[in-house]
């Protein structure tokens, strides 16, 4: 590959990771807002649905969706030029980067269809309605054992908020950044990452748990998105404070993602 593609495919990269960060310190700010009411912000609107109408009310609101757009198809291309480069460079006993390129592959997949959702609402100039995800879940119910396979994703994404989880505390996020930030920033980023990371593991918890409980009970309606999470907590004891934790581990991540569209070599 020549230096001039490898500098295309980090610019691209950079451009995906800064928009990505964008998401979700917007997601968490309205996250944190909502556990203290602030600018009358709610648990219902911390959801990456949320952050678009946040977008659309401000000034030249359409405008900031369309560079959103642009930013999304960026990281979902840099997502599925990674899957194709891990997927040619394992080998066949190499499980990890087999792993590592189907990881890959579904966030170009779940980027990518984000990026088609707010296309769309820029063309159409208007807000989409309805539970897309308790649309999905109804669906593949009605198919057979599909209640089974409700479950076995929701199984899925406990997997994936365990690896969250641990890949945070256990730091294995600094090699992204590790050789390049020193001295006191790099407190800051690992703080940052690991409290970033964590946070998003908790909330795919919960998302399996929603999953799960609708799997049980067969009922779509008990599915949901972050919004939907973040409510089945907010009303436990301490919630309020668990919501603002998560709000702000949220933000963490996304400076996280700006760290390494910064520092991070992604050619």
């Amino acid at each position: 590959m020549d230096n001039n593609t490898q500098n295309n495919i980090a610019i691209v990269g950079r451009i995906g990771l800064i928009t990505k960060g964008i998401v979700y310190c917007l997601l968490g700010a309205i996250a944190f807002m909502a556990t203290f009411n602030i600018n009358g912000q709610s648990v219902n609107n911390a959801s990456k649905k949320g952050v678009l109408d946040f977008l659309d009310k401000q000034t030249g609101g359409q405008i900031l969706l369309a560079v959103l757009a642009l930013g999304l198809v960026c990281y979902s291309i840099w997502r599925f030029i990674e899957f194709v480069r891990t997927l040619k460079d394992s080998g066949k006993e190499d499980k990890k980067d087999k792993v590592k390129s189907v990881r890959y592959l579904f966030s170009g997949i779940s980027y990518g269809l984000l990026a088609v959702s707010v296309i769309k609402r820029v063309l159409n100039s208007a807000s989409s309605s309805g539970n897309k995800k308790q649309d999905v879940v109804r669906t593949i119910m009605q198919e057979p054992a599909g209640q089974w396979l409700i479950g076995v994703v929701a199984l899925g994404f406990v997997a994936v908020g365990i690896y969250q989880i641990y890949y945070g505390y256990s730091e294995k996020f600094k090699k992204h950044v590790d050789e390049t930030v020193t001295g006191k920033s790099q407190d800051v980023v690992l703080v940052a990452g690991k409290v970033g990371y964590m946070a998003r593991g908790v909330v795919w918890l919960l998302l399996a748990w929603l999953l799960g409980k609708a799997a049980m009970s067969a009922n779509a309606s008990q599915a949901g998105g972050t919004s939907e999470a973040l409510s089945s907590i907010s009303d436990a004891p301490y919630g309020v404070y668990l919501l603002a934790a998560i709000g702000l581990g949220l933000v963490c991540y996304g400076v996280f993602s700006f760290v390494r569209a910064k520092y991070e070599d992604l050619a």
